[in-house]
């Protein structure tokens, strides 16, 4: 009778994915570098000293909880100021609303909520974009 022979297990093959990554890696490095870069003669436009306004269509809600409609702050309820915006829209009512960040936010939802139910057929919150 012959002894048996240990069978050698075979190893799992990371070494190849490791090179795989390592390659991919590698390539989009070298990809993002060859990529052509703007014409460094055009110098492109800085929007960062603008001023901003409000877009004159759009109910803005302030931070303490007051609405402004056309730079003119409303006097009365925000309910009532809401509904008097409803009323200027043209159809198909869209209700836009420029809310402020430190405005409550169980008013913003009960106004949105106000203006579906006034007839609005839709109410879109106006923000801004994110600096990166």
């Amino acid at each position: 009778m012959r002894a048996a022979t240990p069978t050698r297990s075979k190893g799992e093959p990371t070494i190849g994915l490791i090179n795989i990554v390592f390659l991919m890696l590698i390539f989009f490095l070298i990809a993002g570098t060859i990529a052509p870069s703007p014409d460094p003669s055009v110098t492109l436009v800085s929007i960062a000293e603008l001023e901003t306004r409000a877009p004159p269509e759009a109910l803005v809600i302030t931070a303490e909880g007051g609405l402004r409609i056309d730079g003119i702050d409303w006097p009365d309820t925000p309910e009532a100021g809401a509904l008097a915006y409803l009323e200027t829209l043209p159809e198909p009512r869209v209700a836009r609303l420029l809310v402020d960040r430190a405005a409550p936010a169980a008013l913003v939802v009960s106004l949105a909520e106000g203006l579906r139910g006034a007839g609005a057929e839709r109410v879109v919150l106006l923000g801004e974009r994110a600096l990166e």
